[in-house]
């Protein structure tokens, strides 16, 4: 019966007539007979995306930082999320139903030719961190190295040494060979590096609990209990710290469905984004918070500013084994997010570019040599002209995306969409509009980024700058609902 099933849901699912400009193996539907993930596999694509430098600096440095009760703290991240959990689980929703990746998706909203504008925005905010990632997975193998040969040096090119140059080229390596392996070998790294990163941070958790003792929970408590900030003061932090972690995530979020679409059922992926984000994101936010306190105990006698990195720990320990299996640890975690996050969206988005020529694997190589460049270029020149504030406003650009396409999808075309007409360029075609853009759709679009670019820019709006992406995101959708509520929307057996 199962195959059975399959069978009719891989012909439901198959293109007719498809236009090579619009269409290629990657692009077109994914058939169920060929979607081998779980709910586990989603977990992991999560987990992967908070086990990060990033993500545990960003964790531990939230409840040093915020200035009010750390349950509150924790109460607010999780909350982000939950939110987060709510905001993929529309994005993805089409993903599983369909079969199509991010960029397919848009051109029901945005026109068959207009997604190519959003595609590109999504790429060239990915293949920057791409390449920023890079470096930083980097420094783990260059700690190693470096433990184990004792500094060795070298002379310098571009900012970095001998040994860094050679950390970079095998980081750059490592994640070429994982990608070209396809999506099942990114699948079974994610479903390996997920909890081994969990396992090992318990064993550095436990191996400093049994040096302080009861010392430990005693400067857990301290971190939980203390409060800087009362009144609206403690809401407008509560309000930013939630803000903050959503805005970690908000990259993954518009082009979740490039991961979605390889999911068996719409169940498995709901379960997998709520184990993966609410829970995983809470035991990973714990296992940061104990660990920080008590390398601020063991390691800095409790003086100075707490490390947050998890790198800067690892140096004061000054053990050349526990530095390799740490280094190791940061390695697989860096190169899981940078996956997850920056290397499978550009490839999707350039391949839409021009299906004919540009296939998936080979957006993926023009993905890794253009971060090679950024990276190598990231201590020398790129860290000290900006790019944070760069980036920030390719995001919020990304922002009013999300809440067109799921406005579309959801409110528009009542969550039917006609597949063929989807990668057709023929004038008649439901997702045709003018020239292949929707006119209404860019108009929404550029009413509500003039407001999320300028949270990023204007100091006056400052305030708002930790919601930015979601405000940007309704105002987007808001804009293209009402934009589209007198457009008749032509539908036909082939809708489904």
């Amino acid at each position: 019966m199962t195959l059975l099933n399959n069978d009719l849901e891989d012909a439901a699912l198959a293109v007719r007539a498809a236009d090579p400009s619009l269409h290629n193996e990657d692009l077109a539907p994914l058939p169920a007979s060929r979607r081998t993930w779980g709910w586990f596999a989603i977990f992991n694509v999560w987990s992967n995306d908070i086990q990060s430098l990033a993500g545990y600096t960003l964790a531990a440095s939230l409840f040093i930082t915020a200035g009010i009760n750390g349950w509150f703290v924790f109460a607010a991240i999780l909350l982000a999320g939950f939110v987060v959990k709510v905001l993929v689980d529309l994005s993805g929703r089409p993903s599983v139903k369909y079969g199509f990746p991010y960029p397919v998706l848009a051109r029901a909203s945005m026109g068959v030719r207009g997604a190519q504008f959003p595609a590109i925005v999504r790429a060239v905010v990915a293949i920057f961190w791409y390449g920023a990632q890079t470096y930083f997975a980097s420094t783990a193998i260059a700690l190693a190295l470096n433990a184990v040969l004792g500094s060795p040096g070298g002379p310098q090119f571009l900012g970095m040494d001998g040994i860094s140059w050679i950390s970079y080229v095998v980081a750059s390596a490592l994640q070429v060979a994982l990608f070209l392996g396809g999506v099942e070998r990114i699948a079974n790294f994610l479903n390996i590096a997920g909890p081994a990163v969990y396992l090992v941070m318990i064993a550095l958790l436990v191996a400093i609990w049994v040096q302080l003792g009861s010392d430990l929970p005693r400067a857990v408590g301290t971190v939980f209990s203390s409060s800087d900030v009362t009144g609206w003061a403690a809401v407008a932090a509560f309000v930013g710290v939630t803000g903050t972690m959503i805005a970690y995530f908000a990259a993954v979020v518009i082009n979740f469905g490039d991961f979605a679409r390889n999911v068996r059922s719409e169940r498995a992926m709901r379960f997998g984004n709520l184990t993966g984000l609410p829970l995983s994101l809470a035991l990973f936010t714990f296992l940061s918070v104990f660990i920080t306190a008590g390398a601020y105990l063991l390691y800095q006698n409790g003086e100075g500013e707490p490390l947050t990195n998890p790198a800067d720990i690892v140096a004061a320990v000054d053990n050349v084994p526990l530095t390799v299996l740490a280094a190791v640890t940061f390695l697989v975690a860096t190169l899981g997010i940078n996956v997850v996050a920056n290397f499978i969206p550009p490839s999707y988005s350039l391949s839409n570019i021009n299906p004919a020529k540009i296939s998936f694997r080979r957006a993926g190589m023009i993905t890794a040599v253009a971060g090679f460049v950024i990276g190598a270029l990231w201590v020398a020149v790129i860290s000290s002209i900006g790019l944070p504030r760069f980036v920030d406003t390719l995001g919020a650009v990304l922002a009013p995306l999300y809440g067109i396409i799921v406005a579309d999808y959801y409110l528009v075309r009542k969550q039917k969409l006609n597949l063929n007409d989807l990668y057709s360029a023929d004038p008649q075609g439901t997702y045709w509009f003018t020239n292949g853009w929707n006119r209404r759709a860019v108009l929404a679009f550029s009413l509500a980024a003039v407001f999320s670019v300028l949270t990023v820019w204007l100091p006056q709006l400052a305030q708002f700058s930790g919601f930015a992406w979601l405000f940007g995101a309704a105002l987007g959708g808001l804009f293209h609902w009402l934009a589209m509520c007198k457009v008749s929307i032509r539908t036909s057996h082939d809708d489904i």
